[in-house]
């Protein structure tokens, strides 16, 4: 397995800014807000309460409630309690699933570009990743590119919707016709939904979860409070698939995490019921992402040798560099590297996320750093007329 791009990216920036360097450090994919101070309560009103002891490996009742009833009032979903299993974090979920489905030689697909960690969960199940190009549909995957990948080998599909680190939006009408592709085939599909409500108008928030039963039995959803809710640093998520598939990751789970932090899962029950603030609280983060969103990438799109599409969703820039590839620059990573070192900016190689030739930009950050960045940048690579 390779290391994270993403935290080497970060940690780099935190060595440099604690050397005393002023960083504009546009790596981390992390919102700037700090988690919503009713949820912060919450978390102290579980403490208060005693929650400080193991729960069941599944997870508090209370809490897997909460998640059938927030689908179920926002996708019109119809989750039982057996379909519902904590784990810590999104990333979490997502091992769960590859580890209890996958066998060594199994073939997986996965499009390009991808999340930096689909493929090192692939190799840690000593299975195969098999990469499905997009860059032709505007790197949105549609089920025509799936049905023509699949081989008698494939077992499953691993899909990010709104992507990290592109920003597109499958629709959700397409979301079904690919999941139809996979089910009529046997194939599973596991979905990384952590960006699921960060989706700008007129793309809508849309979950797998709300599929018909027999198409939901082949999907297994990983969910997260990370980004949505502001809550990297609690490790809270959880998964939705078929009563069997849960019971395997309940079973692995119960040998290495065992569950996410009691008063944590007791929070995130109390912020899933709230619903009225919570979704404030979402779409408040959301304005200001696309706020941002509006003023970079045409910012970027004036830079020499830049071009960057407009994401629908996720808070990430998708910056195409390949015109700057030859005699100066002979990977994006060598662009990535002269930032740093001329502008103290922390970007993200787009090789690690299977796109030499592309750099991630997050715009979870303040306008000021964006502002400053593109300043920088300009400096660097836009030749006077």
């Amino acid at each position: 397995m390779q290391g994270s791009s993403t935290l080497i990216a970060a940690q780099m920036a935190a060595e440099l800014r604690a050397s005393g360097v002023d960083v504009i450090d546009l790596s981390v994919g992390e919102p700037d807000f700090d988690t919503p101070q009713f949820i912060k309560q919450y978390a102290w009103e579980g403490l208060e309460k005693g929650l400080t002891k193991y729960t069941a490996t599944a997870g508090l009742a209370d809490f897997r409630n909460a998640i059938i009833e927030f689908y179920a009032s926002q996708f019109g979903t119809d989750l039982k309690l057996n379909e519902v299993a904590a784990s810590c974090g999104g990333k979490q979920a997502l091992f769960n699933a590859a580890c209890t489905i996958l066998n060594p030689g199994d073939d997986v697909l996965i499009p390009k570009p991808y999340w930096v960690t689909f493929p090192e969960i692939v190799t840690f199940c000593r299975a195969n990743s098999v990469f499905i190009e997009t860059e032709d549909t505007e790197f949105v995957l549609n089920a025509d590119q799936v049905a023509a990948a699949i081989t008698p080998k494939t077992k499953l599909l691993i899909l990010n919707s709104p992507s990290n680190p592109s920003g597109r939006v499958i629709p959700p009408d397409e979301m079904r016709r690919i999941v139809e592709a996979c089910a009529a085939r046997g194939v599973y599909v596991l979905t990384d939904e952590c960006y699921l409500f960060f989706a700008y108008p007129p793309a809508k928030p849309f979950s797998l979860a709300s599929l018909p039963p027999e198409l939901r039995n082949f999907v297994c959803v990983a969910g997260s409070f990370s980004k949505t809710y502001a809550m990297t640093g609690w490790r809270a998520g959880y998964t939705i698939a078929n009563p069997e598939w849960t019971a395997a990751m309940i079973k692995l789970q119960s040998h290495s995490a065992t569950h996410p932090t009691s008063f944590v899962q007791y929070a995130c029950a109390k912020a899933l019921r709230n619903t009225d603030a919570t979704l404030a609280a979402v779409t408040a983060m959301t304005a200001e992402y696309k706020r941002r969103r509006n003023w970079l990438i045409p910012a970027l799109n004036e830079i020499d040798g830049f071009k960057c599409a407009i994401p629908e969703g996720a808070f990430y820039a998708f910056v195409d560099v390949r015109e700057l590839l030859g005699e100066r620059f002979a990977s994006s990573a060598d662009i990535a590297d002269l930032l740093l070192k001329e502008a103290h900016i922390v970007v993200t190689d787009g090789e690690g996320f299977g796109a030499d030739g592309f750099l991630r930009f997050s715009y979870a950050t303040s306008m000021e750093n964006l502002e400053r960045a593109i300043d920088a940048m300009s400096s660097i690579f836009n030749v006077p007329a």
